[in-house]
């Protein structure tokens, strides 16, 4: 089964949904054309609704592509270490439910929770969204300010472990949401989950967002030798501020643990690699020609040598 293992939701509540999406800053008013624009709404969204919209969209480009399926994401709101929320932190939300929902319409669709393990529900909520069928735990610690590896979490990720789902970690820099503590981009801080038998698939490579962002790839790669169960995803590496986490994503070693991902909406073309000389000129011609955003991200992400099997892998660890 060919999986996309990170694409993202994105609504604002107009179809009943639940979810929200607020522009923070200057910069995010100027990104929010160009991701509707990306995903293929910006004119749809003004008829239907950004909820709808999207999820046609969405339907669409998987029906269309070379994908059997996408891992779906919900957005939990931050929390502090005592349990309080802080939604006003927060960029976006896309509840649970609503993602469960779409999955269980349309097997295209494989929903991934988000449980900030801070709530004190938190381990009643990842019951209840493993029974309803969610497939794996979704959470950015340098944004949802999760310290992954404090004590008091552990029941948490022992459940986790025992109910077997996956948790697709973000690590690196990050500029798309608000970071709340840049420390826990480190995947080092996910030592306690991987104790704890969570499998982990550390989202980008651990890899820069911005210039100025420690880059933790080889950190990650070296945590890898002492965790079997530690994986990695290669989503938004086509992209100008990502791409150099691809080479040693590479690495025939670093690549049998490897999972595809696009994080679409986010804009996903060839230019990076190309300059980087990671990807031919030929080959980034022919992306600038694929109009399917999933369908070009498989192609760059074949075109500059990740093999088959990043695609199916996914597949091989969700329950």
């Amino acid at each position: 089964m060919k999986i996309d293992g990170h694409v993202h939701f994105v609504g604002d509540g107009s179809n009943g949904s639940g979810c929200w999406l607020r522009s923070h800053t200057l910069l995010d008013r100027i990104m929010e054309p160009v991701v509707k624009a990306q995903a293929g709404i910006l004119q749809a969204s003004q008829k239907l609704g950004l909820d709808r919209a999207y999820e046609e969209r969405l339907t669409r480009l998987i029906t269309q592509s070379s994908l059997d399926a996408v891992l779906l994401l919900a957005m939990d709101y931050p929390y502090s270490e005592d349990g309080n929320c802080l939604q006003a932190k927060a960029k976006f939300y896309v509840p649970n439910d609503h993602i469960l929902s779409l999955a269980q319409a349309d097997p295209q669709l494989i929903p991934a929770c988000s449980i900030h393990p801070a709530r004190t529900d938190a381990i009643e909520e990842l019951e209840r969204c493993a029974n309803a069928g969610a497939k794996v735990l979704k959470l950015l610690p340098n944004c949802h300010l999760v310290n992954c590896s404090n004590p008091r979490y552990r029941p948490f990720w022992e459940k986790l472990a025992h109910l077997g789902l996956p948790f697709l970690a973000h690590t690196g820099g990050e500029f798309s949401v608000p970071v709340l503590d840049a420390s826990f981009a480190d995947p080092r801080i996910l030592r306690l989950p991987l104790e704890c038998g969570v499998t982990i698939i550390a989202a980008h490579g651990a890899g820069k967002s911005g210039l100025r962002d420690p880059d933790y790839t080889t950190d990650l790669i070296q945590m890898m030798d002492h965790f079997p169960r530690l994986f990695t995803d290669n989503s938004a590496l086509a992209s100008p501020n990502r791409w150099r986490t691809i080479k040693p994503l590479l690495d025939p070693k670093v690549q049998a643990r490897v999972i595809h991902g696009s994080d679409f909406p986010i804009p996903s073309g060839g230019l990076g690699p190309w300059m980087g000389g990671l990807l031919k000129a030929g080959d980034y011609m022919k992306s600038r020609k694929i109009n399917n955003p999933l369908e070009r991200d498989v192609f760059i992400k074949q075109a500059v040598g990740f093999h088959e099997d990043t695609f199916t892998r996914l597949g091989q660890l969700i329950p």
